[in-house]
């Protein structure tokens, strides 16, 4: 089994050159001040330029305006904007055509009817990716990178007509359970490669990336 990895809230040269030699297909950029991932735009371009076509490079927004999206796609050449916020399914419609420009759309998972919500999407976007939806009561929660597992048995068997990511809680000790049990051809990690929010480890990329890798 082939699995792909995308490798999310890079923000240093090594780190990022740590995943790109261990072969993540896919490498995220955050564009979400709140968050501890959050680079700029300088930032962004020094990152896009090393990157090159080693990897598909991913903006990760949340509710964001045309103008800061502009902005961003223009300093990191983006291949996919991932839309992590409430944006409705029209919002995904003008992003893809405002910008021509493959979109992910972030899903919080915590119940059955979060599947639901899941199919609106389905005609629109280019990715699913499923995540954790935060407690209401975790503090200083984000929209994703939480570092929270949701039941992954909620989307065991369930059949997509585009492809999807599975998100939230993954690390090197348990992604080959949760991929054994979602069925993920995809998956994303960020919190799972950290010593601490938004500080990436080279060694827990590189474990990641061998676990992922070694799926059969």
């Amino acid at each position: 089994m082939t699995i792909s990895a995308k490798t999310c809230g890079l923000s240093t040269l090594d780190t990022l050159n740590a995943a790109l030699d261990a072969k993540a297909e896919y490498v995220g950029f955050v564009f979400y001040p709140p968050s501890p991932r959050n680079i700029d735009f300088e930032q962004a371009k020094k990152l896009s330029d090393a990157v090159g076509s080693r990897a598909k490079k991913v903006g990760v927004f949340v509710n964001p305006d045309d103008e800061f999206l502009t902005k961003a796609i223009k300093a990191a050449k983006l291949d996919y904007v991932q839309l992590h916020g409430n944006e409705p399914v029209e919002r995904v419609q003008y992003v893809q055509k405002r910008f021509n420009i493959k979109v992910i759309k972030a899903i919080s998972i915590a119940s059955v009817s979060d599947i639901s919500r899941a199919r609106e999407y389905e005609r629109y976007a280019d990715i699913l990716l499923f995540d954790a939806k935060p407690p209401v009561d975790l503090e200083n929660a984000l929209p994703g990178g939480n570092g929270l597992e949701f039941d992954w048995k909620l989307i065991s068997g369930k059949k997509w007509n585009i492809p999807w990511m599975l998100s939230g809680g993954l690390d090197a000790t348990n992604v080959k359970e949760a991929i054994k049990i979602s069925g993920a051809k995809i998956i994303d990690v960020s919190s799972g490669l950290e010593e601490e929010p938004g500080r990436k480890n080279n060694e827990k990329i590189k474990a990641f990336m061998d676990a992922v890798q070694d799926i059969d």
